[in-house]
């Protein structure tokens, strides 16, 4: 069930979804959804209730003490908030744990928040463990489960199969329901998972960016990126095993984007400059 605090009026809303877990490696998923919600505070106004959805042994309760010395639990949850964006659509996010259970009734209620406040459109965030080197940037592809909304819009239609997390059940939900729904992928180099990868961050914001026409200040994701990448850089330059590793990573990617140095892909990119000279 989700506990709503008051429906907030929204401007044409966009809803961004991104979950802990399986979906969210390094958390550069969920890192995209907390980097929104510190540079646009947003009104918590809906909450899942997690005693349907979780196993609090999974996932468990975190008890911390107060300013008034008092004990106090907070439990995993999944909760949604109202943000409006400058000059852009005002966004309904999502951020929350992938369920232990129940996932169908699970995304139902998401699909029928979503339809309460007359969402149109929705965005799914999700990262993975993938073979690409550091040194370049973050891949991050953008795929819908519709054919014609993929044609569309000019983006991939996932030809995925296999087991799933949330985030992939959910995009197929929406989509099932009649609601036009991208999902964003970042891919995260496997050999430095550990969180946080604020590059791969980045990357998902860029992409976020270009799909909903709206700026979003990077903060210190920059700065962060480029001391995550020198501090890769000197781990690969400690261990030759990892060097050659890197080294072999580097050659199979630039051999695979040799075909995409096309007239149309130079285009885009220079596009895509020009509207971020401003703000960077």
């Amino acid at each position: 069930m989700i506990e709503l605090e008051g429906l907030p009026p929204l401007n044409q809303p966009v809803l961004v979804a991104a979950f802990e877990g399986w979906n969210d490696a390094a958390e550069a998923a969920t890192g995209l959804i907390d980097h929104v919600l510190a540079e646009f505070p947003g009104q918590r106004f809906a909450d899942v209730d997690p005693e349907d959805y979780y196993d609090f042994q999974v996932n468990r309760p975190i008890i911390s003490v107060g300013e008034r010395g008092v004990r106090e639990i907070s439990w995993p949850a999944t909760s949604a908030y109202a943000v409006t964006i400058p000059s852009g659509p005002d966004l309904v996010v999502v951020r929350g744990i992938e369920p232990s259970m129940r996932w169908r009734t699970f995304i139902n209620e998401i699909i029928g928040l979503a339809f309460e406040l007359d969402v149109d459109r929705v965005v799914t965030i999700g990262s993975l463990l993938a073979d690409t080197p550091h040194t370049r940037p973050v891949p991050v592809t953008s795929v819908a489960s519709d054919p014609a909304i993929a044609e569309r819009l000019g983006v991939e239609l996932t030809r995925y199969e296999g087991p799933t997390g949330i985030v992939g059940a959910l995009t197929e939900g929406f989509t099932r329901a009649g609601i036009e729904t991208l999902s964003f992928w970042a891919a995260v180099p496997h050999y430095v998972a550990q969180s946080p990868c604020p590059k791969a961050t980045l990357a998902l914001l860029r992409a976020v960016e270009d799909a909903l026409d709206i700026t979003i200040p990077p903060g210190d994701l920059k700065d962060e990126s480029l001391a995550w990448e020198r501090g890769v850089d000197e781990l690969a330059h400690d261990d030759e095993e990892v060097a050659e590793y890197v080294r072999s990573l580097e050659e199979a990617r630039d051999t695979a984007d040799l075909p995409e140095a096309s007239g149309d892909a130079i285009a885009k990119e220079f596009e895509r400059y020009l509207r971020r000279r401003d703000d960077d």
